[in-house]
């Protein structure tokens, strides 16, 4: 239970019946008594997060800045918190979503990253002070905080814990310079370190987010820094020529990869994380996160979707020279094959 002084918890009973009600003008009252009674839960039940959610984030843009306060700081200390209202929360203000950016678990490292290419320095400030912060975010803070300045990170006051990645000296010294080839590899060892609790969160839920795993191959293999696996893997994921996929992620240029990724519809979180493996070079500060999450946001799927039905019907073309008679023919006379497939994994 948390404790939250001058109200009253509730018992689950009393949640379950909030949550049927629909007298009007009671906004206020039904938002912060919702989230009381659900803090009190011992272990809500996956349909007991859902009714709060659905209760709470219609009333959101209808309640004072007063009670999104309370709640942010009465479910900062939840260990059930509903994700979609402690992100939403987290959109606001700092001076609303701090306690969630300093304790809240429900805030992943990908949303803390995502949070800070938005909002910049007053939401970096407070994830700073969150206990046992990722190293590699704490860094994005100090370069945030300090521009001008470059850090480089003593091996030994590195942390001992599962998320800390040790590396020669930095990849952000730029007393030291590196070869883009090192800097990229150092960015993409730091990103798996991340990404190891975030599977084992992933592989935790009962009902995976569609298109899981379409996007863990990607990610995988994007951060394999092996361009060939990455670009089998989206030619697989959106049904196009091995060639069309290599052709789009051949010039340090990460709108096509965005197009594509919008397409598949994965979250801008996602989508980050899956391009930054693959352009670790491209994102050398928050405000470059932040055009790149902009510009996802910004691109409409249908847009995206409209260029890829683009990139397939070059497939359908190349495909149909392919087997057209004179070409099929030679084909067979030289190796015996049969046309090949269309999909990138067919090729052996």
């Amino acid at each position: 239970m948390y404790p939250v002084s001058g109200v009253s918890l509730v018992s689950s009973s009393d949640f379950r019946q909030i949550a049927i009600r629909t007298e009007s003008g009671k906004a206020e009252r039904l938002f912060r008594a919702a989230v009381s009674a659900f803090c009190s839960l011992t272990r809500p039940s996956r349909r007991e997060i859902g009714q709060l959610e659905d209760l709470t984030l219609p009333l959101f843009d209808d309640v004072s800045v007063e009670s999104r306060r309370y709640v942010a700081a009465a479910l900062s200390e939840c260990e059930y918190a509903p994700t979609a209202l402690v992100r939403r929360l987290c959109e606001e203000p700092v001076d609303i979503a701090a306690p969630l950016l300093i304790r809240s678990r429900a805030v992943s490292d990908i949303d803390l990253i995502a949070l800070i290419g938005r909002h910049g320095l007053p939401h970096a400030r407070a994830i700073a002070r969150r206990k046992e912060l990722n190293p590699t975010i704490a860094d994005l803070i100090r370069a945030l905080e300090r521009p001008t300045l470059v850090r480089v990170r003593d091996r030994e006051a590195a942390p001992a814990q599962g998320l800390a990645v040790k590396t020669q000296a930095t990849a952000d010294s730029a007393e030291t310079p590196q070869a883009p080839g090192v800097a990229a590899e150092n960015a993409r060892r730091r990103l798996r370190s991340m990404m190891h609790t975030g599977d084992e969160a992933l592989a935790a839920k009962v009902d995976a987010f569609p298109g899981a795993d379409t996007y863990v191959k990607l990610r995988e293999t994007a951060l394999t820094g092996n361009a060939a696996f990455f670009q089998t893997a989206l030619a697989d994921a959106l049904d196009i020529d091995f060639s069309i996929a290599r052709s789009l992620i051949a010039n340090q240029n990460y709108a096509p990869l965005l197009a594509a990724l919008r397409s598949l519809d994965f979250s801008e979180d996602r989508a980050f994380l899956v391009t930054v493996a693959v352009y670790p070079s491209l994102f050398p500060h928050p405000q470059a996160i932040r055009t790149y999450l902009d510009r996802y946001r910004l691109l409409h799927r249908d847009a995206a979707l409209e260029t890829v039905r683009g990139w397939k019907a070059e497939t359908l073309s190349k495909a149909a020279r392919n087997v057209s008679p004179t070409n099929g023919d030679s084909r067979k006379a030289s190796n015996g094959d049969e046309a090949p497939g269309l999909r990138a994994s067919s090729r052996k």
